[in-house]
C-alpha cells in the first residue's frame, strides 16, 4: 500500500465516523450493548407474572428486575398479590434459564407518591410508625432473594435530610440494619438513586460502606437534583446495575418532572450509555417505565434502542 493509497484510505474512514456520529471503531464494550446485560422491571408491565412472561419473551428480552411486592407487600404500583402458584411459575422460569434474574426489589406499602411531598415524608424506611413492619419486609425480601439466586436486592430507602441530624442519625442506623440483614443471607443492598444530587449520596456511601446504588437517570431528573451524566461520574464506584428511564423537567418548581419513552428525554439516550461504558461500567441495564399508557410497545422500544 503506498502513502496516498493509505492516507486516503484513512480520510474516507474519519470522514464515515463524522457521519455516523463516532470517532472511534466499536468495539464489545460499546454501544449497542448485548442483549445478555439488558432486562426489564418487571412491575413496569403492571401485569400477573405469567403475562410479564409474555411481553419479555415478545419483546425479545431474557433479563428481569423482579418485583417481590405480589409475594410480600402487594400495591398498585408495584404488583398485586399472587400466590405460590406464581412464585413457582417464577422459580421455573429461572430454572429453565428463560429468565435471567438481574436482582430483586422490595417496596413499602405506606409510600404515597402523590406528589413530591407526599413522598418526601412517606418514602422508604423514613417513617417511624411504618418500620417495625417494613423490618419485616425487608428480612423476608432477602430471604426470598437468596431463595431466588439473585445477587442483589434494591429499595427506595427514601430522602437523605441531613438538615435534621437526629433524624439523619436513624437513617444511617436503618441503612446499616438492611445491609447486615441482607448479608445475612449472602445479598447485597443496593439503593435506588434520584432523590439527593450525586454528592450528598456519594458522601453518604462512604459512611455506609457495604451497600451499592441502583442508578435511575431520570429520577434525578424527576426529583430536580442534577444532570445524571455527570452524576455518574462520581457515583460509578458504587453503582451496580443501571436502570432504563427518561425524563424531562418540570416546568413548574416543586412538581415532578415527565417521564417519557426511553432516548425521548433529557437523560441522554445512546449517549448515556456510551459515556457510562466509557467510564468501565460492566454491569446490567434494566428498562424501567413507569408513566405512559402504552408500556409494553414502549419497553420494546427500549430494547430495540439499546441493543440495536
Amino acid at each position: 500500500m503506498t502513502r496516498n493509497t493509505f492516507l486516503k484510505g484513512l480520510a474516507a474512514g474519519l470522514l464515515a465516523a463524522m457521519v455516523c456520529g463516532c470517532t472511534t471503531p466499536k468495539t464489545t464494550a460499546e454501544f449497542p450493548l448485548p442483549p445478555e446485560r439488558v432486562g426489564v422491571c418487571s412491575w413496569s408491565y403492571q401485569q400477573p407474572l405469567e403475562m410479564v412472561s409474555d411481553e419479555m419473551q415478545a419483546a425479545g428480552v431474557e433479563g428481569i428486575h423482579l418485583a417481590l411486592a405480589p409475594f410480600i407487600a402487594p400495591d398498585k404500583r408495584h404488583g398485586a398479590a399472587e400466590g405460590a402458584e406464581a412464585l413457582a411459575f417464577v422459580k421455573q422460569r429461572i430454572a429453565s434459564g428463560n429468565w435471567k434474574l438481574m436482582s430483586t426489589m422490595i417496596s413499602f406499602p405506606q409510600e404515597d407518591y402523590s406528589t413530591l411531598e407526599t413522598i418526601r415524608r412517606t418514602g422508604g424506611i423514613v417513617p417511624d410508625a411504618a418500620w417495625p413492619r417494613n423490618q419485616q419486609l425487608v428480612e423476608q425480601a432477602a430471604k426470598l432473594t437468596q431463595t431466588l439466586g439473585a445477587k442483589y436486592l434494591s429499595c427506595h430507602a427514601g430522602f437523605l435530610d441531613e438538615a435534621d441530624p437526629k433524624a439523619y442519625a436513624t437513617f444511617v442506623e436503618r441503612v446499616k440494619w438492611m445491609r447486615d440483614t441482607c448479608a445475612k443471607y449472602n445479598v447485597e443492598l443496593i439503593l435506588e438513586s434520584g432523590q439527593e444530587t450525586a454528592e450528598d449520596l456519594a458522601r453518604f456511601m462512604k459512611e455506609v460502606p457495604g451497600i451499592g446504588i441502583n442508578f435511575d437517570p431520570a429520577n434525578m431528573i424527576l426529583y430536580g437534583k442534577g444532570d445524571p451524566r455527570e452524576a455518574i461520574r462520581v457515583l460509578m464506584p458504587w453503582i451496580r446495575q443501571i436502570h432504563v428511564k427518561d425524563a424531562c423537567k418540570t416546568k413548574q418548581p416543586g412538581t415532578w418532572g415527565i417521564e417519557v419513552p426511553w432516548g425521548e428525554g433529557e437523560v441522554g439516550g445512546a449517549d448515556f450509555i456510551r459515556k457510562v461504558l466509557a467510564l468501565g461500567y460492566t454491569g446490567n441495564f434494566l428498562i424501567e417505565r413507569e408513566g405512559g399508557n402504552q408500556r409494553a410497545a414502549d419497553i420494546a422500544l427500549a430494547v430495540e434502542r439499546l441493543t440495536h
